[in-house]
């Protein structure tokens, strides 16, 4: 294969890891919480739904953006809440989430299948798109794609180095010793799944705004599972989680490519390629230690008393 036909398809897997990385970081805030949200590809969905539709209103990609972001949030604080305040199990309210709100999407968004509305254009960055290589790959995106490369150092800083982090560290892994210092884990985590839904709905709409301008229903397309499986792939570490993003959005685009040049094998083993990959990353990284880095108390409610 030649430079330029290996370019785009780099160029492209780093526009469809994207959404996953926006997904993946925000699950990651929250699971480090101790708040597990299997209901990622349902809040993505509703926040590719809110974003369409109030950029096509509004003629405004950016009040799209901040209202995908305000949908994630609520269906994220919704799952939290249930969780924090009713003691539900983690695992059927995430997979409950998922299933409202496909539905609500798909039910809202039926009339507007088909529709285009007003997103984000590639923006080269003059000056950085002339570097061999890195330039197409990674300066000839969009904004949101770039302002998603600042995402792995501000997590990070913020999860290690403030107070906010540290607490909601702490929140995920020893409730109790949370609360004896006295701070309040329903308020973290809460605190948690407002961020994370933030960006999980930001990873929603970028599909409808950015990756395709159009709205679909399933835009999202098991995209929020494959972040959830993420999450363990990259031991909860916001650096690796953009790594294995791109690596599934490579997947991705070369599958999409396979098809477009005509080959022969079967469209729909090519569709497959990304959640067998799913599947082989779960195994590969429970090979390696499936619980390196996982907070201890991920997944179990505190009890009020605690």
């Amino acid at each position: 294969m030649t430079e330029e036909m290996v370019l785009p398809v780099l160029a492209a897997a780093v526009q469809a890891g994207t959404p996953i990385f926006y997904a993946t970081v925000g699950e990651i805030l929250m699971e480090r919480a101790g708040i597990l949200n299997l209901g990622v590809e349902g809040a993505m969905l509703l926040g590719a739904l809110a974003g369409f539709w109030v950029s096509m209103v509004t003629g405004s990609p950016w009040l799209g953006l901040a209202a995908a972001a305000g949908a994630g949030a609520a269906a994220c604080l919704l799952h939290g809440a249930v969780c924090t305040y009713g003691l539900a199990n983690q695992v059927v309210s995430g997979l409950a989430l998922t299933i409202l709100a496909t539905g609500l999407a798909n039910f809202l968004g039926t009339p507007y299948i088909g529709l285009a509305a007003p997103g984000f254009d590639p923006m080269p960055i003059f000056g950085l798109r002339e570097i061999p290589v890195l330039g197409p790959v990674f300066f000839t995106q969009d904004v949101l794609v770039y302002a998603s490369y600042a995402l792995p150092l501000v997590t990070g800083v913020g999860l290690s180095h403030t107070r906010w982090g540290l607490r909601l560290r702490a929140a995920g892994e020893s409730p109790t010793a949370c609360r004896a210092a006295g701070l309040s884990v329903a308020r973290l985590r809460m605190g948690a799944c407002l961020v994370g839904g933030m960006l999980i709905g930001v990873g929603g709409a970028y599909l409808s705004l950015a990756f395709t301008h159009l709205w679909t229903n399933g835009v999202t397309a098991g995209r929020g599972w494959i972040a959830v499986a993420l999450v363990i792939f990259a031991f909860w570490r916001p650096g690796r989680a953009m790594v294995g993003a791109y690596l599934f959005g490579g997947v991705m685009a070369f599958q999409l490519r396979l098809q477009a040049a005509g080959t022969a094998v079967p469209s729909s083993l090519l569709l497959m390629l990304p959640y067998a990959l799913t599947i082989v990353v779960l195994a590969v990284s429970s090979r390696w230690g499936r619980f390196l880095g996982a907070p201890a108390a991920l997944g179990i409610n505190p009890e009020p008393s605690e």
